[in-house]
Parts: C-alpha cells; structure tokens; sequence
C-alpha cells in the first residue's frame, strides 16, 4: 500500500501577514478616535505597580530571559532590542543596543509602559495581542506618525491550552530592518512556548511528533501532552498546526483515536532512552512519527503490554532522497538544492545557532566565511543559503581551491559562488579572486575552510586584502563529536537510504554515540551507508555490520582515553551539560536541577 503524504508543513520563516491587518487595525483605531499626529500619553507604571507586574510574570520572564539574550544575540548592533510584554501589552523586560533604547525610551519602549493598540495605535505588540496571530508593523504602517521610525515584529507567547501569555517583539529602527527578523522572533517565541509546555507537564507524557523523523526533536515538532488515561490536556503550536485542530478541539481528543496506540504501549516502548521513534498513522491517514517523553518514577509503574500501531512501510530509496537536504546533498553533488536552512535543524542548538545567523543575512550581498573541520557541512549550509535566498532561481557555483587550475572562472552571475578549501588557493588564484570580488562581485559568496584564515596570513600563505573581502561574517561549525543531534542526523541517513530508523538497534547507536568522527558528517553518512549495504534490506543494523576501519578507529580512541585529560574544565563542562540534557530529554529545567546549576547557564555554555 503506498505510504500517504506527508502533514503539510508550515515553514518557521515569515509566513505571511494577511494583507487587511493593518488596514483593519488603523479603522479600529480611528473608530476609538486616536489621533495620528497627536503625541500619545507615556504614563509608565510606578515602581511598586511595575514590580508587581513583574511578579505576577516571573515565571514567563524565566523561561523568556534565556531565549532572549540568545534572539538579541542574533540581531546584536542593528539599532534594535527585544521586548517581553504581558498579556495586556504592558513591556516588563527588554534587552538592547543601549544607543537605540535611548532613542526608543521617547517614544516609551520602556518597561512599565503599555502599548495596547486603544493607547498606541497600531503597532506590532497591541495589533498582535488583538489578532492572536505574529505581526509585523514597518515604518508609517503604525497608526501614529511618532512612531514611524520604527519596525516592530511581534508574536504571542501561548500556554499548552492556546491562551495568551505575553508578547515577544523585536524593536528596531526602520531603516536597519532585516527581513528575517520576524523568522527569528516567531522561532524565539516557540521555544519559549515548547518551554512552558514541557514545564507545565513534566509529570506527564510529552509526545513529540512530526510527519517526517529528522524534525523531532526541532522547533517544528509537534507536542503533545498526555494525561495517564490517555486524553490530549496540552500541546503546542508546531501539534495544532499538524493535525489541523484548534486547542479545545485537541483536548476533546485521545491518544488513541488521534494516533492508534496508547499510553501502556508508548511507555514500554519508550521505557529505554534508546528506544527509536515509533511510525504511526495519524488523522486522514497521514504518517507521524512519534517519540514520548516521562518523568520517572512518576510513570514507572504503567501496565505495559499493549499492541503497538501498526508499522507503515518505509519510503523507497528515491523518495527517501527527494525529501531530504542531506539525500538531495548527496546524490547531486553539482547541483543547488531546494531545501532551506530550516530543514538542517536537528535539535542541536549550536547548529541552530549557526543557521539563525545565516537567516539573517540571506538576501544581503555579505560574504560569509564557514570555518570547521572537514565533513561538517559547509558545502550543505552554503547551499541551503542559496535555495532560500533571492537567489534560488540563479546558478549555484561550486569551487574546490585545491583542484582550481590557472584559468578557471570565479564566475556566479546573479547566483552565489561557493569557494571550498579556499585557504588552499595559490597565489595567482588569490589575485585573479581579489580582482574579481573589486571588479564584479559575485551576488552571493560564501567561503570555507577548515582552519582559521588568520593562520595563513600570518605564514605569508593568504592575502589579507583578500581575506578582509571575503570574511563579512565568519561562522565556526561545530564537530559532530560536539553536537547533541547525532541521533537524529543518523536517522536522517537510513531515511535517505529507504529504511526505518528502527533498523538502528540500540547498541549500534550507543557505538556512533561514543566516536569521536574526525571526519564528521561525512564520515557518519559513508559509515552507515556501508553498514547498510553489509547488513541487507531486511536486517536491523548490528555491530558486525559496520566497517572495520571504523572500529579500529572507535578502539583507537578508547585506548587513547587518557590524552582526553588534556582538555580544558570548560569543555568538560559543556559535555557533563550536553549529557545531562540529552539524559533528561531535552529538559533545561530539569537538566538544571540536576546539575545544581542555573537554566542561563545551560544556555550560556550550549551557544
């Protein structure tokens, strides 16, 4: 029986404002008789009523504040900031460019300072609360003329049963807006909400889904929470948007009647953290892919023993391919693919933050520099750029340094022009680069290597002219042995090759989880797909199926354990945290506890 399609997918990126709000905001506001060229009253709160404020919020502002510092991280030196509000609109925090919050303090972006659209117009904070829905108000689309310089985006925070819990919104002067600021901000606001909800029922099921399996686990899953009995009691964003259903709906509904299983099945199932997620037909027949999360030993003793849902059939090879960025990568190594950045995200949040930076400066004509080991996606993220940039539809140009002969083109068009191994580059190709990027830039380029080009021109081996045209922004990749997505990136390979991603046994997982992968994505995408080839079609993979230099090279290095001691107590700490979130399922809070220290100092030390 053929697999049914996919869920639709909504991207995270900018999902389009109706064309109406704003006209329908500014007739509500000349029906209150606002005045547009009138100067608005700015009364904040008084201290005591402010504070107040704050304290009936503490809890939002705890889960807010992290993912705050990191969105400002993101938009830092862009005459902007970052407002957390209430629920009637009142600003209780905000984070910025001290010379812009200077600025923005005359018009009362402030804390103690309401901006429901009845006092301030339209505006992205008071429009956003009305309309429930992320807003974006740029420039003289505010109601009130004061207010013009500005552009606002704006998304409501959600609790698990779709009430509102406050604004987050980023404030920046219009001329400095960035298109993909509204992207970052409605990500930024989906954390928190997935937060909240996993705060909310830590003491119950949390199924995390997704129609396709290398998104669970990333801002675009679903999740549900589930009570013992089996009923739907929360779920965020990313589920309602899924299964198509509005919050209430969703809590009218079971475990069993939204996905065929339940409760007892999914606690056996998923007792081992091991345990690989479990494939199951969802509303009109549509596959999900579902993975459950409990606090233990709260539902240690749940009867076990339940028959599970059916398994679909996998996709075939081809499909397989055609719906993932790393099979697309793969098998057309010449060709630009269509797959966005939002597509390579995988729960790490290194690499997440890797891939909101590059959001940020998609459509710019910004040189990018990619710095990491080799294997670690350089070539992928570049094209990815490329398939969501104003570019799509134009060349994408791959170069490799080492193998440029005299004579050959630096040549994109109107595309983007990728240089790999660029610190390679001899001497003459370095100047016929240089005239090129003065003469006729390319529109896009992006550039990489595997060390700091800073080493190169201090060995007299790269110009540092040519350096300087070429590193607008420079991003470090992390290595695969440093990302807490290995897991998933591993499914996201027997996906490619048409196989399930139960066809990874535990043991085999526990043995990719403990390698250190000198040669990083790369090197994980050809170790499973020889495994693949030596296990057959029908046989789970076991450990004598994988390739022999890769467990020598796995038994080198845990022979060599000891030179670990030479690492610094910071990198040590980073693992004991990345572990003992993974351990908790993701859980900052309570990975937190745990560790006895502070959530900001998870997020500090996982950037």
């Amino acid at each position: 029986m053929a697999t049914p399609p996919h869920p639709p997918r909504r991207p995270l990126a900018l999902a389009g404002q109706h064309p109406g709000a704003i006209q329908q905001s500014h007739e509500r506001c000349a029906a209150l008789g606002l005045s547009r060229i009138a100067r608005p009253e700015h009364v904040p709160l008084a201290r005591s009523e402010l504070t107040l404020a704050r304290e009936r919020q503490q809890r939002l502002h705890t889960h807010a504040a992290p993912v705050m510092e990191m969105l400002f991280d993101q938009i830092a030196g862009t005459d902007s900031m970052v407002l957390l509000c209430d629920d009637t609109g009142t600003i209780l925090h905000s984070v910025g460019d001290d010379d812009f919050m200077g600025r923005a303090q005359k018009v009362a972006l402030q804390p103690g300072v309401n901006w429901a659209e009845q006092s301030k117009g339209t505006n992205a904070i008071g429009t956003a609360l009305i309309d429930e829905q992320p807003t974006r108000v740029h420039a003289d689309e505010h109601f009130m003329h004061a207010n013009h310089f500005l552009t606002c985006s704006a998304a409501p925070i959600l609790d698990p049963r779709g009430s509102i819990l406050g604004v987050l919104d980023v404030t920046s002067d219009a001329r400095s807006y960035h298109q993909h600021t509204m992207a970052l901000v409605r990500m930024s606001a989906r954390m928190i909400e997935n937060h909240w909800l996993s705060d909310d029922h830590r003491d119950v099921m949390r199924l995390h889904f997704h129609g396709r399996l290398e998104f669970i686990g990333t801002l675009m899953e679903g999740i549900l929470a589930v009570s013992a009995e089996g009923r739907i009691v929360g779920a965020n964003r990313g589920a309602l948007e899924q299964l198509g259903l509005s919050g209430m709906a969703l809590r009218m509904q079971t475990l069993d009647g939204l996905f065929g299983t339940s409760v007892a099945a999914l606690v056996d199932r998923f007792r081992s953290p091991l345990a690989t997620p479990l494939a199951a037909r969802g509303p009109g027949g549509l596959v999900f892919h579902l993975q459950a999360r409990f606090s233990w030993p709260t539902w240690a003793a749940k009867p076990a023993g339940a028959a599970l849902a059916p398994q679909p059939s996998a996709l075939s090879a081809p499909a397989a391919r055609a719906s993932s960025p790393l099979g697309r990568a793969a098998s057309q190594p010449g060709s630009p693919v269509s797959s966005g950045l939002a597509d390579l995200l995988t729960g790490d949040p290194q690499w997440l933050a890797v891939v909101t930076t590059l959001w940020r400066v998609i459509d710019s004509d910004m040189a990018v520099l990619l710095q990491g080991e080799t294997g670690t996606g350089k070539r992928l993220l570049a094209q990815a750029m490329h398939g969501d940039s104003r570019r799509a539809g134009e060349p994408f140009v791959s170069l490799n340094g080492a193998a440029l002969a005299e004579g050959d083109a630096f040549d994109a068009g109107a595309g983007t022009l990728f240089i790999g191994d660029v610190g390679s580059l001899g001497a003459s190709a370095q100047a016929r680069l240089l005239h090129r990027l003065q003469t006729r830039p390319p529109a896009g380029l992006v550039c990489a290597s595997q060390r700091p080009l800073r080493e190169f021109v201090d060995a007299g081996l790269f110009r540092e002219d040519l350096l300087h045209h070429i590193s607008g922004l420079v991003l470090k990749l992390p290595p695969l042995r440093q990302r807490s997505d290995l897991a998933a990136l591993a499914a996201r390979v027997l996906q490619d090759e048409g196989r399930p991603a139960t066809d990874l046994s535990a043991d085999v997982l526990a043995l990719l989880q403990a390698h250190a992968w000198p040669g990083n994505l790369r090197q994980l995408r050809n170790v499973l797909r020889s495994a693949l080839a030596l296990a057959g079609p029908a046989s789970p993979l076991q450990r004598s199926h994988l390739p022999e230099d890769f467990l020598a090279e796995l038994d080198h290095g845990s022979r060599n354990e000891p030179a670990a001691a030479a690492r610094t107590l910071v990198d040590l700490e980073i693992d004991a945290i990345r572990t003992a979130v993974a351990a908790c399922g993701g859980n900052i809070s309570v990975a937190a506890r745990q560790l006895g220290v502070s959530r900001n100092t998870i997020y500090r030390r996982l950037r």
